[in-house]
């Protein structure tokens, strides 16, 4: 897989022993694969789904935090890395913070809120 920082790679997997944080190691390498098989990112939700059904069954079922997690290393690693984390952020976006987090190179994870009061 063209990783192209590959440093950065070895610290994720490195921090990530933990069977949940080696489901997220596990599904971004099977989803670099897939980049490379593929040469093109297409839907990120679909890439992110079609590698975690190359794991095990019992295995599968990762929560949104975990595919948040999975864009970062593939959006931080891969030579696709930034075309990803582009069309990732477009498509997780609820409002425009996905535009706002490709200006300024941010990962967006569906998991984490924003809660703001109106005033």
């Amino acid at each position: 897989m063209p990783i192209t920082y590959q440093a950065d790679w070895d610290k994720w997997v490195g921090a990530n022993q933990d069977p949940y944080g080696k489901c997220c190691v596990d599904v971004a390498r099977h989803a670099m694969n897939i980049l490379d098989e593929r040469g093109e990112v297409g839907d990120p939700d679909q890439l992110i789904t079609d590698a975690e059904n190359r794991l095990p069954e019992h295995e599968q079922g990762i929560t949104g935090f975990m595919a948040g997690a999975v864009a970062a290393m593939i959006s931080g690693c891969h030579s696709m890395g930034d075309e990803f984390r582009r069309a990732w952020n477009l498509k997780t976006q609820i409002h425009d913070e996905g535009e706002r987090a490709n200006e300024n190179g941010g990962v967006l994870n569906p998991a984490l809120l924003n809660i703001s009061t109106a005033e």
